[in-house]
């Protein structure tokens, strides 16, 4: 009967689309091959471009490389994010989308070969480039610490479509990334290395709906000698980086998020525990999160651009100060739940964005929320070198949202149209030309276009 819940499970996977086929994955190791092609440099999926010491990020990382990959025939959308804390490049290469950070290592040539975990290339990074390399050194090192690799890699994409459904997705919005999750799940493969994926599925809502936070997790590796660093513990839920004895996943985590976090952790132990019921149905565990039905108010954050081309910069920088406006806000509302889910209203022509963050019930008429928005404009109109958008904060009630707004968090590189949505069909996602993360339409799998947006 378990191993029938983890068949069910992983055709559920299939069904949504979240198993790339053999085609998609041999068309992505072709777009690495074309970018090792284009600079001599180190790619990953993730990806990474590593430099030796005399090229600079200013110049030949967001001139001289991004002329490169502009001029290239299988480029488009490219464009540079800079004001962040992992600068990188974004853009679509052959259909496959690749964010692009740099970092700069201290030799004269990049070895074709090179070994990103060998102290050797680790010496003397700056603050930027360690962050750029965070992520790479820290799935090279999950994937080596892990005791099944494709078991490890099933789990983590169910833990990663649960938590896009449930509205827990998205380091930016103060809940868990790619990152996070990632070490949780290989954590939990450690804990019980010979259990199916429905078990560990299940072991990982038990295990995490009860940890005594803020005790850290970290990853069992015999190679680092763990330690507590009292600074990281302050954090709702500390997650150790698996290469460093030191340090921690940046988290924005804050009161409101790790409150839901643990509402939905436990929910999904709840939903779980009993794999062997009779009318157990995955389904259950991955409905989407129902915002109108939870809340009666939200904050309604609406940003705008003048052109198509300047909106995704702007919406990436606002995104970038959310954890300002969410400290605001819990400070004079309580309780706040900032959806990841980002949507367009089909009937405004603008290029545009729309957040619809829950309120906690009883207090939002005493919200100022001029006071809240100067706040945060003082947080945002400090450092940004693009054009400025229009933001918009306001206070609705859920009666005021459309009734065909479906709030689910599906994915953070798709946007929702206001349209209700049957999530058991398979879709394919029309993308902006200018913005690619942002869905404007679908296709169904007749070629109809389902619930296509404004210029689509």
């Amino acid at each position: 009967m378990k191993e029938e819940r983890s068949l069910s499970l992983l055709q559920l996977m299939v069904n949504e689309g979240l198993v790339p086929s053999p085609e998609e994955e041999e068309n992505r190791k072709t777009v690495i091959e074309k970018l090792k092609q284009v600079h001599g440099s180190e790619s990953d999926i993730d990806a990474l471009c590593v430099g030796p010491y005399f090229a600079t990020m200013v110049d030949d990382f967001f001139i001289v490389l991004y002329n490169m990959l502009k001029s290239r025939p299988e480029v488009s959308e490219i464009y540079c994010v800079k004001d962040v804390k992992v600068p990188l490049m974004r853009f679509v290469f052959d259909g496959i989308l690749i964010d692009l950070p740099f970092v700069q290592l201290k030799v004269l040539v990049v070895p074709e070969n090179l070994d990103i975990l060998n102290p050797v290339f680790l010496r003397d990074i700056d603050e930027t480039g360690w962050k750029s390399l965070s992520r790479v050194l820290a799935n090279t090192q999950i994937c080596r610490l892990v005791p099944d690799l494709k078991k490890f890699q099933s789990m983590l994409r169910c833990v990663k479509f649960w938590a896009k459904r449930r509205g827990v997705y998205g380091n930016l919005n103060g809940f868990l990334g790619g990152i996070h999750l990632a070490i949780l799940a290989a954590f939990v493969c450690q804990c019980d290395p010979f259990v199916g994926l429905s078990a560990l599925i299940s072991h990982f809502f038990k295990k995490f709906a009860f940890w005594p936070w803020p005790r850290p997790v970290e990853l069992q590796d015999e190679t680092l000698h763990p330690t507590l660093n009292p600074t990281e513990t302050r954090l709702y839920m500390p997650i150790r980086l698996p290469f460093s004895s030191y340090e921690y996943c940046h988290s924005n985590i804050t009161k409101s998020t790790f409150y839901k976090i643990r509402t939905e952790f436990l929910r999904g132990h709840n939903l779980t525990k009993d794999l062997l019921k009779f009318d157990f149905d995955w389904h259950n565990v991955l409905e989407p999160f129902p915002y109108t039905k939870k809340y009666a108010w939200f904050l309604k954050i609406f940003l705008s651009a003048s052109k198509q081309d300047e909106l995704g910069d702007w919406v990436g920088w606002i995104k970038s100060r959310f954890c300002c406006l969410l400290f605001k806000l819990e400070e004079v509302q309580g309780l706040c739940d900032p959806n990841p889910a980002e949507y367009i209203d089909v009937n405004i022509a603008d290029p545009h964005v729309i957040f619809y963050w829950g309120l906690q019930a009883g207090k939002t008429n005493a919200i100022d929320i001029k006071s809240v928005k100067d706040v945060f404009w003082r947080n945002i109109s400090t450092g940004y070198q693009g054009p400025f958008g229009k933001i918009e904060l306001s206070i609705v009630q859920a009666s005021q949202v459309p009734k065909s707004a479906q709030f689910d968090t599906l994915s953070q590189k798709k946007k929702a149209c206001w349209k209700m949505m049957d999530y058991h069909q398979r879709r394919i996602p029309i993308y902006s030309q200018h913005v690619p993360q942002y869905i404007v339409g679908y296709v169904s799998t007749n070629g109809d276009p389902e619930y296509p947006s404004a210029g689509v």
